[in-house]
Parts: structure tokens; C-alpha cells; sequence
């Protein structure tokens, strides 16, 4: 199974539309395209679903053990022709200065993994060369293979790009030269690209794409960019997880999970929802903008993060649902909420002197803010037992947002213990009854036991409530 990574030296340089592109034209030749995402991001993974009509995975090794990351890679794409795994920011940015953890460098290495440089050529002649070859050597464990470059703006300024790489690094094909087109421009909000939900791309944009790479890229040498053989797994970083007494047995009953999955409720991880599947929960998905209650027979309700803001007014006007996850939550009914969910689950989002209803559930308010509140990893402590694991557990995940909430009461319970490269962030994790929400969105494949416990205390509460 062929596979590559589609990197660039900074963010900006094009890489998402390059890997739409790629993606596109290969299902064009009528290739099975396993798509990936490297890092926490949401946004481009929608799109890549989009192009492929396949989940885009995310791989990211600081969030997840490296064996998860390799396991994860294998199952999603065996069915597959050819793997494509678009980069997160520049190739070696992760999250600090010393390392590769959390760097699009890293997963390319794990995977053995060719990489495609994506770089602006704008404003640039043979200093591109002198780029590609400073990216090319930088980490000997990277095999820098191919180059595109993108905003070329004319026949001879491809002629200077590709003479300069042929004299200074002939090992490295370049696969083409993309010229600067506005009609491929992708429209963007504070959280980058808009999400696929709220602009489609049109098969007018994707056929003009997926025709400008076919005349400007050279496919055939792109698949014959041949990986390596994968390396060896590598022991997990995190201990095996206790058995808690929310855990799932052998051979226990399905039990039927609710998920908020529509357009204001888009971000969440799929492997996130594969591992609860695997613990045994059903997957329900409901919409709080369209329908008018949960669905039936739920032992646990998932709320995603999202743009809530963005439809503030169609999902106050949604009382049926708010009022039916209210009575969920005073009910005991296991709930997980993150960033957008949890915004969803106070009392409502302040705009213009007054206040937008929400579901309530936490007595505070949410305002938007027009600088960002909040970017990057965390690690979450547990310091009590949750709906999603024991005192003790330890799970990582990512923060992003440009919202701030009122200062909680004192009489909601503070879950988490949070921190950064060992750095105290403060309690956060908010609990009430059986109901946990947090601006964090967790990657479940972080600690072993998340999955397992949130449907096993789903379970034990469906249980429960047929007796």
C-alpha cells in the first residue's frame, strides 16, 4: 500500500489545497484514497472526507503513543491504494524546540513515509532550492523525496525553480509547479479553513482542482514515491489501564450512545468514536439543530466540539432539545462534553447586551472574544473518579478557542488537573452530577481506559433505569 506525507516549511504554503487536489485527482483515476490528518486539527479533515468519501484519521504522536498512532494508520488504511497524509504546519513544527513530538517530521518517520515539500515559490527564484535542501537535510530520519511548488508565476519562473533543484539536489523530483490561481482559494474564519459542513466545496471547485494538478503535477512519479518498510512498534508511554468499576466485561450488552453530529457540532475525532464502538457502545448520531429529542433508549450522550456561536440562535430556538439533554444530565445520565458541547451546555452565548439561551446546565455565560483565548496541547490529571476514568488517569488533548466563560461557582467540581511540558495550567474539567465539560478536546487513544469506562458507566446507568 502506497502512502506519503504532504509537508510544507511553514503554514500557508498551500499544502491543504495541494493535498485536496492530489486526493481528488487520485479518486479521479479511480484509486481507494485512505486520507490522514497530522495533528488535533478538525477542519482539513472534513474536507479530505469530502474529497474522498472516507473519515480522515488524525495522527498526531505527542496526544497519542506511537504504537496507537502505527495501529491506527494500519486499520484505516489496509483497504486502501494509497495513503495521504497532509502535514500540520511546517514539517518540524511540534510542540517545542528540542524535539519532533506532535511534528508532522514525526509520523512521517513512524510510517516510513516519503515526503512531498510543499513550497511557496512566490517571490522566490533559486533561494527555493537553498530551502528544499536546509528542509531535505535537517533530519536524516526524514526522506524529503519530492517537491511541489506552488504559486509559480510564470513558464520562466518554473524554468529558474527547477533548473535550481536539479544542480543542487537531483535526488529530489519536483512533481510539478502549481500556478497562482485565486479560483482556489479556500474562504477562512479565526479557526483556519471553514469547515467542510458550513462550505462544500462544489464539483465545479473540485473538478477545476483536480484539473489544474493533473496538468501541472506528475501523478505517475508521485505514486512511485515507494515507502519504506514500517518500523518496529514502540512500547506505549502510558500505563496499561486499570479495570474501574464503570469498566465494560467481556461480553456485556451494547449500549446505545448519542453524539451531537451536525454542523455546529462537527469536531470529533473518528477514532475517538470507533473506540467507544469497540467498547460496545452504538452510535447515535442526532442533530441539536434539526431534531427534536434524543434518540431513544440512550445510556450516555457525546456533545463534540463545534461552532455553536455560529448557529446560537437555531439551537435556542431548538427548546425541545435543550430542554431533553437538561433533563438527561439532572437524570444522571453519563455525559461528555468538549469546547463547543460544553459552551452548548451553559447558559448561553452573550451577543449585543443580551444573552442567546443554551441548555443551562453550568450557571455561567459564554462571550466571544475577537483574539484567541487559547492554543495548544494539554495533558489532563484526573482528581476524582469521572465518567471517563478513574482518580489518577492520565489523557491528553488539545485546547483552541476564542471564547471565555464567567468565572464558575465554586460548588462545580473541578475534574482535571491540567498542565503543559510539565507546567501547571489550573483545575479545569467542570463536573456536575454525571455530566463532565471541558474546553479540552481529548484524544481517547491517549489513555486506554476512556472509552472503556464512559461506555461502561452508560451501561451500568441504562441498566439501572430498566429496573
Amino acid at each position: 500500500m502506497k502512502r506519503m506525507v504532504i509537508a510544507a516549511p511553514h503554514s500557508g504554503s498551500g499544502k491543504t489545497t495541494v493535498t485536496l487536489g492530489i486526493m481528488a485527482a487520485l479518486k479521479r483515476r479511480g484509486l481507494e484514497v485512505a486520507p490522514f490528518k497530522v495533528g488535533p486539527d478538525f477542519i482539513d479533515p472534513g474536507y479530505h472526507a469530502l474529497v474522498t468519501g472516507a473519515p480522515s484519521i488524525n495522527l498526531d504522536g505527542w496526544m497519542c503513543p506511537l504504537e496507537f498512532v502505527r495501529d491506527t494508520f494500519a486499520l484505516h488504511a489496509a483497504a486502501a491504494d494509497v495513503a495521504v497524509i497532509e502535514g500540520v504546519m511546517g514539517l518540524f513544527d511540534g510542540i517545542d524546540g528540542s524535539s519532533d513530538a506532535g511534528s508532522t517530521a514525526q509520523i512521517a518517520k513512524e510510517l516510513a513515509a516519503p515526503v512531498v515539500l510543499v513550497v511557496d515559490a512566490k517571490s522566490q527564484a533559486r533561494s527555493a532550492a537553498a530551502l528544499v535542501s536546509g528542509f531535505a537535510g535537517f533530519d536524516p530520519g526524514v526522506k524529503v523525496a519530492a517537491v511541489v511548488f506552488n504559486n509559480v508565476a510564470s513558464a520562466n519562473h518554473e524554468r529558474i525553480l527547477r533548473e535550481a533543484l536539479a544542480a543542487h539536489l537531483p535526488d529530489v523530483k519536483v512533481l510539478g509547479c502549481m500556478p497562482r490561481d485565486a479560483a482556489l482559494a479556500i474562504p477562512s474564519r479565526h479557526l483556519g479553513l471553514t469547515t467542510a459542513e458550513d462550505n462544500p466545496l462544489s464539483a465545479e471547485f473540485l473538478d477545476h482542482l483536480v484539473d489544474v494538478v493533473e496538468r501541472h503535477l506528475d501523478l505517475d512519479a508521485l505514486l512511485e514515491l515507494d515507502p519504506r518498510e514500517l518500523l518496529a512498534p514502540a512500547p506505549s508511554p502510558f500505563p496499561a489501564a486499570d479495570a474501574g468499576a464503570g469498566s465494560a466485561g467481556a461480553g456485556a450488552e451494547p449500549v446505545r450512545i448519542a453524539v451531537a453530529r451536525d454542523a455546529a457540532f462537527c469536531f470529533a475525532y473518528p477514532d475517538n468514536l470507533r473506540l467507544l464502538a469497540e467498547q460496545g457502545a452504538e452510535i447515535c448520531c442526532f442533530s441539536p439543530l434539526e431534531h427534536a429529542g434524543l434518540p431513544d433508549a440512550i445510556g450516555g450522550i457525546y456533545l463534540p466540539g463545534g461552532y455553536p456561536e455560529l448557529f446560537a440562535d437555531k439551537l435556542a430556538a431548538n427548546e425541545p432539545m435543550r430542554r431533553a439533554i437538561r433533563q438527561a444530565v439532572e437524570a444522571g445520565m453519563p455525559v461528555y462534553a468538549e469546547c463547543g458541547g460544553f459552551i452548548y451546555l451553559t447558559e448561553g452565548v452573550v451577543e449585543d447586551g443580551g444573552t442567546t439561551p443554551f441548555v443551562g446546565v453550568f450557571p455561567v455565560r459564554t462571550r466571544m472574544l475577537p483574539r484567541r483565548k487559547a492554543l495548544g496541547y494539554r495533558e489532563v490529571e484526573l482528581a476524582s473518579d469521572a465518567v471517563i476514568g478513574t482518580r489518577g488517569v492520565i489523557a491528553r488533548g488539545h485546547e483552541f478557542h476564542y471564547s471565555e466563560m464567567e468565572e464558575m461557582p465554586e460548588g462545580i467540581e473541578r475534574l482535571y488537573r491540567v498542565s503543559r511540558k510539565g507546567a501547571d495550567l489550573g483545575p479545569e474539567g467542570f463536573r456536575y452530577r454525571n455530566c463532565l465539560a471541558s474546553y479540552i478536546h481529548l484524544h481517547f487513544g491517549s489513555s486506554p481506559g476512556i472509552a472503556r469506562d464512559f461506555v461502561g458507566h452508560c451501561r451500568a446507568y441504562r441498566t439501572r433505569s430498566l429496573t
